[in-house]
């Protein structure tokens, strides 16, 4: 399948690409006309989806919560192909226990990909996109960047961290042509939602069809097609804004009609 050149000419950098939502931005970005370098710390997946991408792709090691992995990776981008447009900040862990049961070791391994990856991943692309006269930052949080949800209280912290660290940099960087956009993503049907690999349906894919108004997880080509919107210039004057694709999960509280005798 060919795309309709709406990243034409523009270099992205996504993190977290070997697989879930950062390898269907990568791949959609380069349909799209992009020149992508994917990173990831899973190489074998990384290298793999880079070849099957093509000439468009390669495949960087990148730990998002080193500086070195960062400028490393900023470096390879502009020799590579030039320039940088897009930066995807897309890579994520998540640490589930309760409170009282969370490790220090746990919660701040989840904040240092998180939020410290997300900060040093802007602050090392903003010279490169500034030289090249603007450019777009997305960042992906999620719906718990905006709500809150027990059993993950280090995922719930960095993803509120994201949504407020964009609207900031946002402000920051507008002045040089910079926009910076956050996705919130709901139900994602994603390796991280089923680490384990258990069969359809899982209690996760159940959970989803019971709580998420349109009845399912989300696909996570229907992600990236967010972030391709916000990466492209079709969003050419959104800056500091969330974009939910959730579902309608925080729509509000949705009610069978019987239920309730009101709405018998």
């Amino acid at each position: 399948m060919t795309g309709r050149g709406r990243l034409a000419g523009k270099v992205a950098l996504v993190t977290g690409a070997a697989r879930g939502m950062g390898e269907a931005e990568a791949r959609l970005f380069a349909r799209e006309g992009a020149r992508v370098l994917l990173g990831d710390v899973l190489d074998a997946e990384g290298e793999a989806v880079a070849r099957e991408i093509g000439a468009a792709a390669r495949y960087l090691r990148l730990d998002v919560s080193r500086e070195a992995d960062w400028s490393r990776a900023v470096e390879e981008a502009t020799s590579g192909f030039g320039r940088l447009d897009v930066l995807v900040n897309n890579a994520g862990i998540v640490r589930s226990a309760p409170l009282e049961a969370m490790s220090l070791e746990d919660y701040r391994a989840v904040i240092d990909v998180n939020q410290v990856g997300v900060f040093l991943g802007m602050r090392a692309a903003v010279p490169a996109l500034a030289r090249g006269g603007g450019g777009s930052i997305v960042n992906v949080s999620s719906i718990d960047g905006l709500t809150g949800m027990n059993f993950v209280i280090g995922y719930v912290a960095s993803k509120f961290a994201v949504t407020g660290m964009t609207r900031a940099a946002a402000l920051e960087l507008a002045p040089r042509g910079i926009r910076v956009n956050s996705i919130h993503p709901g139900y994602v049907d994603t390796p991280m939602a089923n680490p384990a690999g258990e069969a359809s349906p899982t209690p996760l894919q159940r959970f989803a069809q019971q709580r998420v108004p349109l009845g399912r997880m989300a696909r996570p080509e229907e992600v990236a097609q967010v972030a391709l919107f916000l990466a492209s210039d079709e969003s050419s004057y959104c800056t500091g804004s969330q974009l939910l694709v959730d579902g309608g999960v925080l729509s509000g509280e949705s009610v069978p009609p019987g239920s309730r005798p009101d709405l018998a």
